[in-house]
């Protein structure tokens, strides 16, 4: 009787899901306005990050991890450079990189819609150096370019457009007043 008992608490502790292997991030443009969210979830091999997001222009844009969960508008200087923890030069691309907050382009449909899931390899959400949620935590960043892979200190992607905050206590957030996600009610768009 009590080896059953042992085994299912076992089964019960881990059936349940782990809260803090997960994130949801609500990402604004510099207006304020939410534009769309990013899933955040802890991988084998690093971060995924599931985004949906509407109203860029189409083509491609540069999206990074910084190293600060701050997004204050216009401009979003306050969330910092790119997650750097290693000291490592900037770009997928570049020999002498990568930045670990340093992501692949992400593609806005003619609509201006995106809608795709990203790996920030080597990346965790648990404790140590390479943990996004490190202090207070971090922010996902798009920019109003292309980020070219090599460039330095940050890829020559222009400016910043949308923010979100990556926060390590994601509970302490008031949503009495949040929008509601205008993603969630577009249909399937075609070109």
């Amino acid at each position: 009787m009590r080896l059953f008992i042992i085994v299912f608490i076992l089964l019960l502790v881990s059936c349940q899901s782990n809260p803090d292997k997960t994130r949801e991030v609500e990402m604004y443009n510099a207006d304020g306005d939410l534009v769309g969210n990013a899933k955040i979830s802890e991988k084998p091999d690093g971060v995924s990050i599931k985004l949906k997001l509407e109203g860029l222009s189409p083509g491609l844009h540069g999206i990074h991890v910084h190293e600060y969960p701050s997004c204050k508008g216009p401009d979003f200087k306050s969330a910092g450079s790119h997650f750097n923890p290693e000291g490592k030069e900037h770009g997928l691309m570049y020999p002498k990189g990568a930045h670990l907050g340093d992501l692949p382009n992400i593609e806005a449909d003619a609509g201006g819609l995106v809608d795709t899931e990203l790996l920030l390899a080597g990346a965790t959400l648990s404790e140590g150096k390479k943990s996004i949620l490190t202090g207070d935590g971090t922010s996902l960043v798009v920019d109003e370019g292309k980020d070219d892979g090599v460039s330095q200190p940050a890829g020559n992607s222009g400016a910043r457009i949308i923010c979100g905050e990556i926060k390590t206590s994601p509970g302490n957030k008031d949503n009495s007043g949040s929008p509601t996600d205008p993603t969630q009610f577009n249909g399937k768009q075609e070109e």
